[in-house]
């Protein structure tokens, strides 16, 4: 695959999307410390980050590390229509753009040289056009590769923009820290530091061999690559996911077993609903937890066939977690998420006359009434009454 032999892509990322639009909105609170979310911090300005607060965390510890901060509820609607103003920027910029998420996006400029100038004053005009037009800051990298754009974008934070010369590549990434890799999460980087690995340098003089016996044949060889900087995947434009989830933030306090099921149908019928509505099938089932100390932990299973009716899914996700109460109830739980991979863009057959699926047409007549009426006018009986959770601004499906 082809990789253009000069820094050609952008990684353009909002800086503390949700506070900056808050911030944005209301004068009072610039420059102070800003808290979106109440119970469990959704997002936090620079100013917040700078006393320790982080996402996720539980809004106590939050306010003990910061008395002054400013708490204030989200803004979905805010946070989606700044979005969208961003985008356009960036398709105004060049077709070919890669979202990521609702703030952050790849984009391809190296065919607009003739144009547009060189991907320098691209960047420039980028980052000044969504401060005009959005008033919002914005920081990119920019980068021969993916991955390394990603890299110089998170580098250059806050508020920055940062151009990584081809021929300046290693000397650039070879000193930082190995949790800079993609992939590289809490526990591989407690595996690296046991054995005194702590830069992406030290990574790179590892052969792949000592790499893969370390860490597993996928992580071992993808992480010997990204330290030498070796990223072939181009932006790609109009990219469907490859999973879709959602996920319900709880608060430090217990939960019994049946407030926890009834997340989980909430969070698994919010999926589906996305799933029918895309026309995609799925067969891998992920459970993901956040436990009360920060760590987390996944489980999954593969169907026989994939499917986007509530029933099977349903009744997967709620095994999974069945099988993990015992650590929950040890452990505490503050997050419950739930996607299903291995999407296909195939509707699943229909079923013939005398073969009706009660299941299916169930599915069909609640996305009915809810495309009609909304998406609350119709709930299951064991969520009446409970809160059903943010539902996040997301990409397209």
């Amino acid at each position: 695959m082809f990789v253009s032999g000069d820094a050609t892509i952008l990684h353009a990322d909002l800086d503390a999307f949700y506070a900056s639009v808050e911030q944005r909105d209301d004068p009072r609170l610039r420059g102070r410390p800003v808290i979106v979310g109440g119970g469990v911090v959704l997002a936090c300005s620079y100013e917040a980050k700078a006393r320790g607060v982080r996402s996720a965390m539980g809004g106590r510890q939050a306010r003990r590390l910061c008395p002054d901060a400013v708490v204030v509820p989200p803004r979905m609607a805010a946070y989606t229509a700044a979005s969208r103003a961003v985008f356009e920027i960036f398709r105004g910029t060049t077709p070919l753009v890669e979202g990521l998420s609702i703030d952050e996006a790849f984009l391809d400029v190296g065919g607009l040289r003739r144009l547009a100038g060189p991907p320098l004053d691209i960047a420039v005009r980028l980052r000044r056009e969504v401060g005009e037009r959005v008033g919002l800051p914005i920081t990119v990298g920019v980068a021969r590769t993916k991955f390394l754009a990603k890299v110089a974008s998170g580098v250059a934070k806050p508020d920055g923009l940062l151009v990584v010369a081809p021929d300046r590549e290693l000397e650039f990434l070879h000193p930082l820290p190995v949790e800079r890799l993609w992939g590289v999460g809490p526990v591989t980087a407690a595996k690296l530091r046991e054995r005194r690995i702590r830069t992406v340098g030290q990574v790179a003089r590892l052969g792949e061999a000592t790499l893969v016996s370390l860490l597993g044949a996928g992580a071992g060889r993808h992480l010997h690559a990204l330290a030498h900087n070796r990223d072939p995947r181009p932006v790609q434009v109009g990219r469907r996911r490859s999973s879709m989830g959602a996920q319900h933030a709880l608060g430090r306090e217990p939960h019994s077993p049946a407030d926890l099921d009834a997340v989980l149908a909430g969070l698994v019928d919010r999926v589906t609903r996305r799933m029918r509505a895309a026309g995609r099938t799925g067969r891998t089932v992920m459970l993901r937890l956040r436990f009360a100390d920060y760590t987390r932990a996944t489980r999954s299973h593969t169907l026989v066939k994939p499917t986007a009716q509530t029933g099977p899914l349903l009744a997967a996700a709620r095994a999974l977690l069945r099988a993990a109460l015992p650590e929950v109830e040890a452990r505490g739980i503050t997050l419950i998420g739930v996607s299903v991979g291995n999407l296909d863009d195939r509707h699943e057959q229909p079923p013939l006359p005398f073969d009706r699926d009660p299941g299916a047409e169930l599915d069909a007549a609640v996305d009915a009434v809810r495309d009609r009426f909304g998406s609350s006018a119709l709930t299951r009986a064991v969520l009446l009454g409970r809160d059903p959770g943010l539902e996040m601004p997301r990409l397209p499906d």
